[in-house]
C-alpha cells in the first residue's frame, strides 16, 4: 500500500499514560499508521528544560514506549525512538537557531506560558524550545504533523525556520511541514476543572486495575447543581458524560441522555456505567502491556532499533544541510 507521505510527532515522556494522553494523541498516533509513514519519538532533551531532577526519566521513557506499544502502535512499521538517540537532532538545532530572531521565540505563547509556570527557571533551553522541536520535525523531512488548533503557531514557527533557512543558504534542503489538523478533545480531569493530568493528580491511567479505575471514576465530579438523587441532571455540563461520549455505544449514551434530564439515573450509576465500559475498551490493552512488561529488554531494543533507523534518516539530511551551509 503506497502511503500518503511521512508524519512526525513527539511527546515528553511522562511515563505511564492516562486517559488525556490516549484521546489527545495515542489513538490519533494509532489509526495514522495506516496512512501514513510514521515517525514517533519520546523527546527527553525537551524534558529536560523543566525538570528538577531526572532521577524517573529513564523509567518513564520505558513506561511511555511500554503504553503506545501495548495501544497499537507496530514498531515494525513505524519508527519509534528517544530523541537524545540521535544527536543529529542537536546539530540541526543549533543551525537552525542561528536564522532564529530571539524576539520571535519569547513572544511565542508556549514560551510565556512556561515563564507563567516556571518563573524560577527560565532557562536558555526553555527559550530555545521551539527549535529544538521544529529540528525534530524537518530532520526526518516530515510532511505532515498532527497538531490541534491551539499549536498551529508552532508549526508555523517551524515553517518559518525552514524558509529562514533555506533562504539564507540559497537552498531546497529542509521541506516546510504541512499541518495536519486533528480534533485533540480537552479532557477534563476527574475534578471536572482542570485539564487532565499527573500533576494534578486527576487523571486515570490507561494502566489502572479494574478496581483503581472503578475506584477513581466513583470520585469523578458530576452536574454541580445536582445535589440529590431525584434532582434532574443536565448532561451538557457533566464530565462523566463527556467521556461516555468516548466509551459508550450510541444507544447506552441516548439512554443516558435522557434518563439523566428526568432524574431516572443516578450519578453513582452513571459512573459505575462508565467504570465498566473503561475496564471493557481498555482490557485488551491491559493485557498486552502486562504481556509486554515481561521482556522488558524487548522494549529497550525496540527502541534502540528505531533510533538506528531514524538516525540514517537524520544523517542524511544533515549531508545536504552541511553541503548547503558550506560548511568544510
Amino acid at each position: 500500500m503506497t502511503k500518503k507521505g511521512r508524519v512526525f510527532s513527539g511527546a515528553r515522556p511522562t511515563g505511564r499514560q492516562h486517559l488525556g494522553n490516549y484521546l489527545g494523541a495515542i489513538k490519533n498516533y494509532v489509526a495514522m499508521q495506516d496512512d501514513y509513514d510514521c515517525v514517533y519519538c519520546i523527546v527527553d532533551v525537551h524534558a529536560l528544560t523543566t525538570m528538577d531532577t531526572t532521577m524517573e526519566l529513564r523509567t518513564n521513557t520505558y513506561d511511555m514506549a511500554l503504553d503506545w506499544l501495548a495501544a497499537g502502535i507496530r514498531p515494525e512499521e513505524s519508527i519509534v525512538f528517544i530523541q537524545s538517540h540521535v544527536p543529529q537532532v542537536m546539530e540541526l538545532h543549533t543551525y537552525l537557531s542561528m536564522v532564529t530572531p530571539l524576539g520571535k521565540l519569547t513572544d511565542l505563547p508556549t514560551f510565556k506560558e512556561k515563564v507563567r509556570q516556571n518563573p524560577n527557571n527560565v532557562n536558555y533551553g526553555l527559550v530555545g524550545y521551539p527549535v529544538l522541536m521544529a529540528a525534530d520535525i524537518v530532520l526526518y523531512k516530515a510532511d505532515y504533523v498532527p497538531v490541534g488548533i491551539d499549536q498551529a503557531p508552532h508549526l508555523e514557527f517551524t515553517r518559518e525556520c525552514v524558509r529562514s533557512f533555506n533562504y539564507r543558504y540559497n537552498c531546497k534542503a529542509l521541506i516546510e511541514p504541512q499541518m495536519k489538523a486533528t480534533e485533540f478533545p480537552k479532557v477534563l480531569g476527574i475534578d471536572g476543572v482542570q485539564k487532565m493530568g499527573k500533576s494534578l493528580n486527576n487523571h486515570i491511567e490507561l494502566a489502572s486495575t479494574p478496581e483503581e479505575t472503578a475506584k477513581r471514576v466513583m470520585t469523578m465530579v458530576t452536574d454541580p447543581q445536582r445535589l440529590r438523587r431525584t434532582d434532574p441532571g443536565n448532561p451538557d455540563v457533566c464530565n462523566v458524560f463527556s467521556l461516555h461520549k468516548m466509551f459508550t455505544s450510541a444507544e447506552d449514551l441516548a439512554n443516558i441522555n435522557v434518563e439523566c434530564r428526568r432524574a431516572g439515573i443516578g450519578c453513582v450509576d452513571c459512573k459505575k456505567k462508565l467504570a465498566a465500559n473503561l475496564n471493557s475498551h481498555f482490557e485488551p490493552f491491559r493485557a498486552r502491556r502486562a504481556e509486554l512488561d515481561q521482556k522488558p529488554d524487548h522494549i529497550w531494543e525496540i527502541l534502540d532499533d528505531g533510533a538506528i533507523r531514524a538516525r540514517k534518516i537524520a544523517e542524511a539530511t544533515m549531508v545536504e544541510v552541511r553541503e548547503a551551509i558550506g560548511l568544510p
